[in-house]
């Protein structure tokens, strides 16, 4: 199946604070050198943050990760857990339509996604709530048809419970997950044939369910409000810590480890670094910086704010200063060097037009990054 990025694409994406300190801590369970190693934690992350995965969120993670951004799109694009389209605001479901499912019901629930989410696969309901699409087999054929929503499974579906189901998910309730037909786990369907001396006495619910019941988890995404430890890993002093991860002393819990980009040659992050700006634009009259690939409005809008108005003062910053100006780009770190601006900006002051300016000015077409 081909997986293609979603043509409508948000300009930029940023971690809450919380899931950046979480990623952060992430990345420092592998070795120096090996960081590529959290791509997958830190998408799945970021997907979680989103609801589904953008190309800013991809490009984002693959700067975090000093990583080439096709190398992070082809872990995008490999693994279908990752959805890169948008998906509902409450949940996406996913109904399993493989053999067992199917010759259970599997086509009855798909047909109640059609009615009351969208006739199509990956389309999202009207009312931007739910979108469902049909995947391989989710490894629950003792309990087929089922389908599995947010986290957890939902399974010994019917077609008017499973509509029942998704009604009461737009409602904003949360629909007890596991077996639907009062099956306690995967036992038989008449009833389990042995262990039948555990029946009296056990719990409502399996461990399962009842986990999921318990913290209410069954459609809600991460959003970095969770409290367990960040990095864990690094109490002990093991060897995935790195060389500059400081041991926290016992019973408190560890900050997580800073990682920062490596200083190009001769520049350092300091203050001095920074390119001298402007209180306003010159005459009143600012250049108009979109002309530069790579600068959207959100990004003109930003460097305006930093003091940059003109072509003239951002062809004539050092290497230090790029360095310093591509740290302070909030949600767009190293743009300047990835589309070399310095170099566009040189022939936009001088008086001469780029490709991507003379395009941009005859179809008023900008880089909307």
């Amino acid at each position: 199946m081909l997986r293609r990025l979603h043509p409508e694409q948000p300009e930029s994406f940023a971690f809450t604070p919380a899931n950046q300190a979480w990623a952060e801590g992430q990345i420092t369970k592998y070795p120096e050198g090996r960081e590529a190693s959290a791509i997958i934690p830190l998408l799945w992350r970021a997907q979680e943050q989103e609801g589904w995965l953008t190309r800013p969120a991809i490009e984002h993670v693959a700067e975090m990760l000093d990583m080439a951004y096709i190398r992070a799109l082809e872990v995008a694009s490999f693994y279908f857990m990752f959805q890169l389209q948008p998906t509902g605001s409450v949940a996406h479901v996913q109904v399993c339509g493989t053999t067992t499912c199917m010759i259970c019901g599997a086509e009855d629930l798909i047909a109640v996604c059609k009615d009351k989410i969208s006739p199509k696969a990956h389309g999202i309901s009207a009312d931007g709530k739910l979108s469902w699409e049909e995947v391989e087999c989710l490894g629950s054929c003792a309990n087929a048809p089922m389908a599995q929503i947010g986290k957890d499974y939902y399974e010994d579906l019917t077609a008017e419970g499973f509509a029942q189901l998704l009604d009461d998910l737009v409602a904003g309730k949360v629909p007890v997950p596991g077996p639907q037909n009062g099956r306690y786990a995967s036992e038989a369907a008449d009833g389990p044939t042995n262990l039948k001396d555990h029946v009296e006495g056990r719990a409502q619910y399996n461990a399962s369910v009842a986990r999921a019941v318990e913290i209410g988890d069954t459609v809600k995404r991460i959003d970095g409000t969770e409290v367990p430890l960040l990095t864990p890993w690094l109490k002990d002093g093991t060897p995935q810590a790195r060389d500059k991860a400081q041991v926290e002393p016992a019973g408190e819990e560890p900050a997580p480890t800073e990682r920062t980009v490596p200083e190009p040659a001769g520049a350092v992050a300091t203050p001095e670094t920074r390119p001298e700006g402007l209180d306003a634009p010159r005459d009143g009259q600012a250049d108009d910086l979109k002309l530069i690939k790579g600068v959207g409005p959100k990004l003109e809008e930003l460097l305006n704010s930093l003091g940059f108005y003109h072509f003239d003062q951002i062809a004539g910053w050092t290497e230090a200063e790029i360095h310093w100006v591509d740290q302070n780009l909030e949600g767009f770190k190293g743009r300047v060097t990835r589309d070399e601006w310095v170099s566009q900006a040189k022939l936009l002051a001088a008086g001469e037009e780029t490709d991507f300016a003379r395009k941009a000015k005859d179809e008023g077409i900008y880089d909307d990054d």
